[in-house]
């Protein structure tokens, strides 16, 4: 098996950047989930409530994260550290610490996307502040994210996705592209739901080693387009995804398995790395 797909989300609900090759951390690929939108409450804003997030373009520089949209000129963020005070900020359940950005990011948000992104700031999650992931899928292990839904890596396959497009495809729908499940890792597999028997996946070489944890549970992102931010089909692919009962003993729609760390914290991934599997014990 082969990793054909690399991709970091800098800032959460953002456009995505796919990368040939990334340093990997305990916390998930670099500069992946290092920033975020919140509202007034300083509670994190996503597609899930703002679908036109997804027409925003991110790109990092050895001195900048740029921000692009068709209406307007692309913004510079200093990747230096803002200084400002430390704000608590949430993420599902999780209270995180995060540093302001400056007011020229809300500035520019509403500029690009109107009203409705009003009263929007953007905060960078500050690293001395652990967010640790849950523990009741770590097998008495410990691990970190920044500000992911909840786990610092997210895992698919092309095979996975194939047999998903299949479905839909026999059903009259149009097949739904990969970047609709904003994945970090994509592995080409020619067998659908394998991901879901793996334990562990490992560099050929022993380079690093990741853990999956659970399967991820989708929501609605997925029927957004992640160029144009419509929703070409309301209820798809996650009514497929529900039918096809990749996980009987789960409710709702999964595609992919959340991961961790298990070795190689500070190694490199690439694209066209090699991995070795592991299965679960039945």
């Amino acid at each position: 098996m082969q990793i054909t797909q690399l991709n970091i989300y800098p800032v959460k609900s953002l456009k995505g950047i796919s990368l040939a090759h990334s340093a990997v951390h305990e916390h998930g690929l670099a500069w992946d989930r290092r920033w975020m939108l919140v509202d007034a409450q300083q509670r994190f804003v996503t597609q899930r409530q703002l679908p036109a997030l997804a027409t925003v373009e991110v790109a990092l520089t050895d001195e900048h994260l740029v921000l692009s949209h068709p209406n307007v000129e692309p913004l510079n963020v200093p990747l230096t550290q803002p200084e400002g005070n430390l704000r608590l900020v949430s993420v599902w359940n999780d209270h995180c610490k995060a540093l302001p950005e400056s007011e020229e990011v809300s500035r520019w948000l509403v500029a690009a996307l109107g009203e409705q992104a009003q009263g929007l700031s953007m905060v960078r999650f500050a690293t001395e502040f652990t967010r640790a992931v849950e523990e009741d899928f770590l097998d008495g292990g410990a691990a970190h994210t920044y500000f992911s839904d909840g786990y610092p890596f997210l895992i698919a396959t092309t095979g996975s996705l194939d047999a998903l497009n299949q479905a839909l495809v026999a059903k009259g729908q149009a097949p739904v592209p990969m970047n609709r499940f904003r994945p970090n890792i994509v592995i080409k597999s020619d067998e659908a739901w394998a991901e879901d028997r793996w334990a562990t996946l490992a560099e050929q070489s022993g380079a690093f080693q990741l853990a999956l944890r659970k399967p991820c549970k989708r929501c609605k992102v997925t029927t957004i387009d992640q160029h144009t931010a419509a929703v070409p089909a309301p209820a798809e692919p996650l009514k497929t995804l529900i039918e096809l009962n990749t996980q009987p003993t789960q409710k709702g729609a999964h595609f992919g398995q959340n991961a961790t760390l298990l070795e190689g914290a500070d190694s490199v991934i690439r694209v066209g790395d090699r991995l070795v599997v592991t299965i679960r014990d039945a």
